[in-house]
């Protein structure tokens, strides 16, 4: 299997989380393939690879830690909220949703991948760009396409991450705390 670069390791650690809380089945399938035993041709084969992997991984992991950080996105997407009411799931995204944003307002910068209003009418002319558009709908024939602007994309202007000591573990996306 192919790997992925690292910006859509990024657009998958953004995207992902909320597929998985809004979308029970996605979620299902999620959970099904993680519990799963690795085929032996896929398992880690040396040490020396898995740290590579790790270092490649590192700046994902390291922006999960800051959501985790300050908003507890990692605490918020692994609780069970199947019994919860709508009103406490709500309250509780706001809480997230707040120290998330400020996480990454630290270090991401975003900006519209179209500046026309959402629901603006656009074309798209043949060759235009599928990582920066994604055609919805009733899709027929060739390009150009005519369309309602659904949402306008975001992108990434500014990733700036601290560097990290030689000793992090990046593996780790928030250390256990113990209270004394």
């Amino acid at each position: 299997m192919e790997s992925l670069g690292f910006g859509a390791r990024l657009w998958l650690a953004f995207v992902l989380p909320w597929k998985v809380l809004f979308d029970g089945v996605f979620a299902a399938k999620v959970h099904a393939a993680g519990s799963a035993r690795l085929e032996p041709a896929l398992a880690p084969v040396r040490d020396v690879e898995e740290k590579e992997a790790e270092r490649d991984l590192a700046p994902a992991l390291q922006l999960l830690s800051i959501l985790q950080r300050e908003g507890r996105f990692v605490d918020f997407v692994q609780e069970d909220l199947s019994g919860a009411s709508d009103a406490d799931i709500g309250a509780a995204a706001r809480v997230v949703h707040e120290g998330c944003r400020k996480g990454l307002r630290d270090y991401v910068e975003f900006e519209p991948v179209r500046s026309e209003d959402e629901g603006a009418t656009v074309e798209l002319a043949e060759g235009f760009d599928a990582v920066r558009h994604r055609v919805t709908g009733n899709v027929k024939g060739e390009p150009p396409y005519a369309g309602t602007l659904a949402h306008h994309g975001w992108q990434a202007s500014r990733f700036s991450l601290p560097k990290l000591s030689d000793a992090h573990d990046p593996m780790v996306v928030a250390p256990a705390e113990v209270e004394l």
